[in-house]
């Protein structure tokens, strides 16, 4: 876009050749690039999140039980207007709000539906990936973010040593079986639209970066060429590669 100053995006690097890795990460990315506003990438190791986001004066996204803040990525700073917005489902609303010409993320009256469907999409449906995705995510850190990450995660889980986490055997397929399953649901939900392959049919939103931000993760960290994503790009008629593949123009790292 031209006559604009370039937003400034906070991301967390990896070791992977273009350092993208994070599912929340990605869908502000996404959003970026479909809306073609322009936009540079700072990367942000894990134990610099909380300190760059308070100098930033970026809202917490969460308050933990115990009443404390969590920052976390993505975020913003958009020069063009002063502001500095946290959360990446707060950054899309913002993107519409502020640059109206740009492709839409929310159709008209599609604010409500499209948070209730990412709610129950992310915390009912992506319960059984864990297990396989965060030991994998400590393989593609830079060695501050690598420290970070399993210390944290580690507590997080009970104290389980992430070289422990990842199933194997019976209970691997186990637990894959009981992914697919939340993934059926899903599947089954789109299922219902007459046409198109996007949560409105043939018109692109939010709903459909925020799914495509976490299968672009399971991607990343089991590898193209795994056994593990081949099957999970096979789902149900191969509808979530397929959903990657009519993105990706919109995967642009800048």
């Amino acid at each position: 876009m031209s006559g604009m100053q370039a937003i400034e995006f906070y991301d967390i690097p990896s070791k992977l050749p273009n350092q993208v890795w994070s599912p929340n990460t990605w869908k502000t990315r996404y959003c970026l690039n479909y809306k073609g506003i322009s936009y540079k990438t700072i990367w942000i190791e894990y134990p610099d999140i909380e300190s760059t986001c308070k100098q930033l004066g970026a809202a917490p996204t969460f308050i933990r039980r115990d009443g404390t803040p969590l920052y976390t990525l993505p975020v913003i700073r958009d020069p063009n207007t002063g502001e500095t917005v946290s959360d990446s489902h707060r950054i899309a609303e913002y993107l519409d709000a502020n640059y109206p010409e740009t492709p839409r993320l929310f159709p008209p009256d599609s604010h409500a539906l499209q948070a209730a469907f990412c709610y129950t999409f992310e915390r009912h449906h992506l319960n059984h990936d864990t297990r396989f995705t965060i030991p994998k995510t400590l393989l593609i850190l830079n060695p501050p973010s690598y420290v970070f990450f399993k210390e944290t995660r580690e507590k997080q889980y009970g104290s389980i040593a992430m070289e422990d986490f990842y199933p194997k055997g019976e209970e691997k397929k186990e637990l894959w079986n009981k992914w697919k399953d939340e993934w059926t649901v899903v599947d089954g939900w789109l299922q219902k639209n007459p046409s198109g392959d996007f949560v409105f049919g043939e018109t692109i939103s939010w709903a459909d970066f925020v799914i495509a931000g976490w299968v672009m993760w399971f991607r990343v960290l089991l590898g193209v060429d795994s056994e593990e994503w081949q099957d999970f790009a096979s789902w149900h008629g191969g509808r979530w590669a397929n959903l990657l593949a009519k993105l990706s123009q919109y995967e642009g790292v800048l």
